[in-house]
């Protein structure tokens, strides 16, 4: 007997949202991106992991676009962008500015980013911090430099040796049969992994293999001095994390605590795992908006005391 799984109203919603595709330039290499929202509200550029695209974010996107301009960005090498020689911290952080110039977020918009995204939003901090109204760290934090094992650079790991291209599989359900999640997680929405597996396969010749580039971290360097970028970034920053993740990027939370006396805002999102937009989207909605608008009357304080000083005392 075929059990029927119920889909919720967001799944659908999320799908049939209006967005528009874009493409920006940057170092000769075509950037993809897509956007929800009227242009002149609040921007925000939302950044996804390692291996992903930004599809990552189609379940969270359409329902921050009531009260923001939303972009999502492919990074080179995932996604329908293109891929590069070689990648650096800069050339992503500069990817995401030019988006945030394409999709018309307007003055110093705000960034979420997940995971390996994390560090592309801790690069954008880095060199464009005081252009941006804010970063929130979505399952990535820091560690003490001492403690830092370098996890780019993969090919002088291998001796120089090239990296073997990812698998074309003859069948596309084949294909999607070994989709996975990284790390692995249960998910309680079996129809967003399906969708997302659909999302991550592009067609080549002899079938179908996977959209990202498997050679990028053969160059990139990520580097010891996370955490001094981290503290000396120019703009509010704010962690969300998920309960029961195991992902190594999001285990250095405590020291993030540490280091911040606490007053480093950081987000539990109950439930769930590293990707916590996945198992609850809704929730990951209201975590963003929570922060965002409240950098919001922090940084426009006086015009709203004066907005509301305007009806004078009752």
């Amino acid at each position: 007997m075929t059990t029927i799984v119920e889909r919720p109203a967001w799944f659908q919603k999320a799908l049939d949202a209006k967005r528009q595709d874009g493409v920006v330039e940057v170092a000769d290499c075509n950037i993809h991106f897509a956007t929800w929202g009227e242009i002149g509200k609040p921007g925000i550029v939302l950044i996804h992991g390692s291996n992903a695209h930004l599809e990552w974010w189609r379940f969270v996107a359409p329902f921050l676009s009531d009260q923001f301009r939303v972009a999502a960005i492919d990074l080179s090498g995932n996604g329908d962008s293109e891929w590069r020689e070689q990648y650096s911290g800069k050339l992503f952080a500069e990817e995401v500015m030019a988006v945030c110039k394409a999709a018309e977020l307007g003055e110093k918009p705000f960034v979420v980013a997940h995971s390996f995204g994390g560090f592309v939003g801790l690069e954008a901090g880095h060199y464009f911090g005081k252009s941006l109204g804010g970063i929130i760290f979505a399952d990535f934090t820091v560690e003490p430099p001492e403690k830092y094992v370098e996890w780019g650079k993969q090919k002088e790991e291998r001796g120089g040796e090239p990296i073997r291209p990812t698998r074309v599989y003859e069948e596309k359900a084949t294909a999607l049969g070994r989709f996975r999640m990284v790390p692995e997680q249960p998910c309680q929405h079996p129809y967003v992994i399906e969708y997302l597996g659909t999302q991550s396969l592009r067609e080549v010749d002899g079938g179908w293999t996977w959209k990202f580039d498997p050679a990028l971290f053969d160059h990139l360097e990520m580097g010891t001095d996370q955490r001094d970028k981290f503290v000396n970034i120019s703009c509010p920053t704010a962690v969300i994390l998920g309960e029961f993740s195991t992902d190594e990027g999001a285990l250095s939370a405590p020291y993030l605590e540490e280091i911040s006396g606490g007053l480093l805002p950081m987000f539990v999102i109950p439930g769930t795992y590293h990707h916590f937009m996945f198992d609850e989207p809704m929730a990951t909605v209201t975590a963003i908006k929570g922060i965002l608008l409240n950098w919001r009357r922090e940084e426009n304080v006086d015009e709203l005391n004066a907005r509301f000083g305007a009806f004078g005392n009752v």
